[in-house]
């Protein structure tokens, strides 16, 4: 008889074990995963991945370690809606996914949206539509206006490596002399100088450079040979972090922060 209860008394502790261990598994399996944004206001810290050659968007100043561009001041109000301070960590084109991925909650600085990023990173709704267009001597502009036109043996195209930029060279450009220059803050100098008949960018940069540098025009830039969107990058399945951005960035469009910061840099 006291082998019976014990059979018994043994049988009902493991199926109470079981429902236990089972209601342990559901509540880890639905328990909401902890979004980035709560990370941020641990860290009191933004941390804001950016190339810093590619203005209007982002730009580093080596002598004196500034920052400055349109997505710089983007990314300081951001902070300052989180109640962060923002620390800016400097990449490159090539290593933009990657560096962001280990070192940063978001990266900014004329992103352009590719399906490649988007498989290993979110984005945030699209800022600005743009596209590719060539930028090259004021004398030279008409005879750039087509792919055709700047495709041949005789053409000198300079391109940064790593980027959207070359990836549109590579996939068009096959039978122009292309010329890499990894410095994208000099490479215009390179146009101007007679270094180079011309570079394929995004219009806005285009745009920029060409007020900058009278002696330079960008062609047609407000027909591009491509459609792209800017955008921000945020971690891969963070929807949590993404809504917030994604409402953020719809509130600075609609309450004229964009706008203002905008203003100096794209008129």
């Amino acid at each position: 008889m006291a082998s019976a209860r014990f059979v018994f008394f043994a049988a009902l502790l493991g199926v109470s074990s079981l429902i236990s261990a089972c209601e342990g598994t559901h509540d880890t399996a639905t328990a909401p995963p902890t979004s980035r944004l709560q990370e941020i206001a641990n860290r009191g810290e933004l941390r804001v991945c950016s190339t810093g050659d590619y203005r209007p968007f982002t730009f580093y100043e080596a002598g004196t370690s500034t920052w400055s561009g349109i997505d710089v001041d983007m990314a300081d109000d951001l902070a300052h809606r989180l109640g962060v301070r923002r620390t800016m960590v400097q990449t490159t084109w090539k290593n933009l996914v990657q560096d962001f991925t280990s070192k940063c909650d978001i990266a900014v600085g004329g992103i352009s949206i590719t399906l490649e990023r988007s498989k290993l990173a979110f984005f945030s709704d699209a800022y600005l539509d743009d596209g590719k267009v060539p930028i090259t001597r004021c004398e030279n502009e008409s005879r750039f206006q087509t792919v055709e036109q700047i495709n041949r043996p005789e053409v000198k195209v300079i391109v940064n490596p790593g980027g959207t930029n070359e990836q549109f060279v590579r996939a068009h450009l096959t039978n122009a002399n292309v010329i890499l220059h990894p410095d994208n803050n000099t490479i215009h100098h390179e146009i101007a100088a007679g270094r180079a008949d011309l570079m394929i960018t995004d219009s806005a940069e285009a745009q920029w450079q060409a007020k900058q540098n009278p002696e330079l025009c960008a062609v047609q830039p407000q027909k591009p040979f491509t459609f792209s969107q800017k955008a921000y990058l945020l971690p891969l399945g963070d929807t949590a972090f993404q809504h917030y951005v994604n409402q953020w960035l719809n509130l600075t469009r609609h309450d004229g922060t964009y706008a203002r910061i905008a203003k100096p840099w794209l008129g």
